[in-house]
């Protein structure tokens, strides 16, 4: 499918806001990337699933090694592999979030032994192949491990454009019954919610978000996006309506602060060239600064709050926060 039209709207744009087009691109993944991972990332720590996403981004090396294993095997030319790869990528990413998901139900395993023979099956399998991936294909290990969003093409901005229309009004019509799912599965089994068909839905929006956001920001960083912001919001909420939204402000806001200043500042070493920083870690590291922040924002609300009259923050773990959440009887509230 030809994307010149996209590259046509967006270069128009970029020239009516005087920036160059390759500024408007990255700006626009990291917005889309951090939206989604907002949106996910409050259910990403409310449900101790860090380790989870960080082994299905880690899962996308061994889809990567496929995709191009398949290319091998079935004689295409390399052309085709920059649709093969990704599609291949993501059903691997949504077969091992599912298959993590079935082997935790039905095994006496801890969920962390399960997650951790699944990441060794992927990462194995990707080194396997990976000396094949560097031969025939010029494989760039940076950029999968560290992203490319000073130089990411149309091609893998387009399918960031496309999930977050089809995530958003998805993830928002079932929000509240995964929350109230995941936060009191016993009292979500009694109101007669669908547990299976909501974990696995999670499970599989997880997975499309993580897949196809490492060609922008890199395997290695996503899940501190998924993370980071969230203990962020953790450290400030009430509940989780408050939890969700500083999530995703606190996500999106690091994002665009660690954008502009990959774009606006560089570091003179020695009188020699001037370097600058990479987007993606300056992102991380953006968000990592915030949470230490609300530690601190948080520590001096509770010392201060009782002298002025206002109500300390809670002390309290994310597993109560649903308390306080906004669902019915029947789990089908508004929420966030």
């Amino acid at each position: 499918m030809s994307l010149d039209w996209l590259s046509d709207v967006l270069a128009t744009v970029a020239k009516t806001l005087g920036m160059d087009s390759w500024v408007l691109n990255g700006l626009l993944a990291v917005v889309l990337v951090c939206a989604m991972c907002g949106m996910l990332g409050a259910m990403v720590v409310g449900n101790r699933m860090a380790f989870f996403s960080d082994a299905m981004a880690h899962c996308a090396f061994a889809g990567v090694a496929l995709g191009y294993l398949s290319i091998l095997l079935s004689g295409s030319d390399k052309a085709t592999a920059t649709w093969v790869v990704p599609l291949v990528m993501v059903a691997v990413g949504v077969g091992v979030g599912a298959g993590m998901v079935y082997v935790r139900d039905n095994t006496g395993l801890a969920h962390d032994t399960v997650i951790g023979v699944f990441f060794a099956l992927a990462i194995g399998f990707g080194a396997m192949l990976y000396k094949v991936l560097s031969e025939r294909f010029n494989f760039n290990p940076e950029s999968f491990f560290f992203g490319n969003l000073v130089l990411l093409p149309i091609e893998e901005l387009f399918p960031l454009m496309l999930l977050a229309v089809i995530v958003t009004p998805l993830f928002a019509w079932r929000y509240n019954q995964l929350v109230f799912a995941s936060f009191n599965p016993t009292l979500a089994r009694t109101r007669g919610l669908t547990m299976t068909f909501n974990n696995y839905l999670f499970i599989i929006i997880l997975a499309l978000v993580v897949n196809l956001s490492i060609k922008a920001v890199g395997a290695l960083l996503i899940n501190a996006m998924l993370v980071v912001p969230a203990a962020s919001a953790a450290n400030l909420s009430r509940n989780l309506r408050q939890m969700f939204w500083l999530t995703f402000a606190f996500c999106l806001g690091s994002g665009l602060l660690g954008f502009a200043i990959r774009n606006s500042v560089q570091l003179s070493v020695g009188g020699g060239k001037p370097i600058s920083f990479g987007p993606s870690g300056l992102i991380v590291v953006m968000s990592v600064f915030v949470f230490f922040a609300t530690m601190v924002a948080g520590a001096v609300w509770n010392r201060f709050a009782p002298v002025l009259g206002f109500a300390p923050l809670p002390l309290r773990g994310l597993r109560h926060m649903h308390d306080d959440t906004c669902s019915d009887d029947h789990g089908s509230g508004q929420c966030p």
